[in-house]
């Protein structure tokens, strides 16, 4: 079984930054895609980016240009930067994995508070 540990939510102001982690306790073998979700108070948990194993990226229209995802294979763990954060980005993030025998895993989540 897989774990996933996200890291690195926090508080911050607007127009601030804020960098996620992923940490896979092991290889995830037949890896297909990785992302991050996110679900506000009250809100269904939606997409925010994914990356597949070639590389390809998709990002959700609110977060284009100020996410960025990125994955580093030789530590299991992929990453989600984010900057000029917005009110609107607060948010618990989740971390989720797929491979191509349809598994599915997903992290615990981390709080990301932007207020002034």
């Amino acid at each position: 079984q897989v774990q996933l540990v996200e890291s690195g939510g926090g508080s911050v102001q607007p127009g601030g930054s804020l960098r996620l982690s992923c940490a896979a306790s092991r290889t995830i073998f037949g890896r297909r895609v990785m992302g991050w979700y996110r679900q506000a108070p009250g809100k269904q948990r939606d997409l925010v980016t994914t990356i597949t194993s070639g590389g390809f990226t998709n990002y959700a229209d609110s977060v284009k240009g100020r996410f960025t995802i990125s994955v580093d294979n030789a530590k299991n763990t992929v990453y989600l930067q984010m900057n000029s954060l917005k009110p609107g980005d607060t948010a618990v993030y989740y971390c989720n994995a797929q491979t191509t025998w349809a598994a599915e895993y997903w992290g615990q989540g981390t709080q990301v508070t932007v207020s002034s």
